[in-house]
């Protein structure tokens, strides 16, 4: 009983000290924008750093399942989903943000297909919706045999936000390099463990 409630305590810990640590990113900006530590164009380092945050959450969350496996401690899996909805969370507030300080409201379509690096970046978006719609319990009830193969989804949402962020680079594309490195490195990893199939969207394996 004590040993139950011990654990229970400790995983109660770990959910928070996640939480925090995923809460970062937006203290640091919401630091900077108190401090006006922000630049010149502050629009777009608030945009950016909410887009980094986003993508660097999904990496995270995907290095999740090889973690559980080189440790072989499966409480690593008690906070994948709250990284995925941290991912989506910085996600969504890194379009509003880009819609909001750099694009505007007007002619949105227009904007949209002139520039590659947006139409990846809402595709990465909008394949990270039914990740964040169906993450509860209850979805995952109701989606049954088909929550796995819709969650491999986030594959293709992953690639797509490095594509939107390696087109949006200027002269330097060092971090983006590094990014790709370790999205190439967990998605080899998981094809070598559990098959390629094992990273197609949507297919029943």
């Amino acid at each position: 009983m004590a040993s139950a409630v011990a654990n229970k305590w400790r995983g109660i810990a770990g959910k928070c000290l996640v939480f925090g640590l995923a809460l970062l990113p937006l203290g640091f900006l919401v630091a900077d924008i108190v401090n006006a530590n922000l630049g010149p164009d502050p629009g777009q380092v608030i945009t950016e750093a909410l887009g980094i945050a986003a993508f660097q959450l999904l990496l995270v969350t995907l290095a999740i399942t090889p973690l559980k496996k080189v440790t072989g401690w499966s409480g690593w899996l008690r906070y994948r989903r709250m990284l995925g909805l941290f991912a989506f969370f910085y996600a969504a507030l890194h379009l509003l943000a880009f819609l909001q300080l750099i694009l505007g409201w007007v002619d949105l379509w227009a904007t949209f297909t002139k520039r590659p690096y947006i139409i990846a970046g809402a595709a990465a978006f909008v394949a990270m919706v039914p990740l964040a719609i169906t993450s509860t319990r209850g979805m995952m009830k109701r989606t049954g045999r088909w929550w796995k193969p819709l969650h491999r989804l986030i594959y293709p949402a992953a690639i797509l936000a490095w594509v939107h962020f390696l087109w949006q680079a200027r002269s330097d594309i060092t971090e983006m390099v590094v990014y790709a490195a370790i999205l190439a490195g967990l998605l080899v990893v998981r094809a070598r463990w559990f098959g390629v199939s094992s990273l197609v969207p949507l297919k029943r394996t």
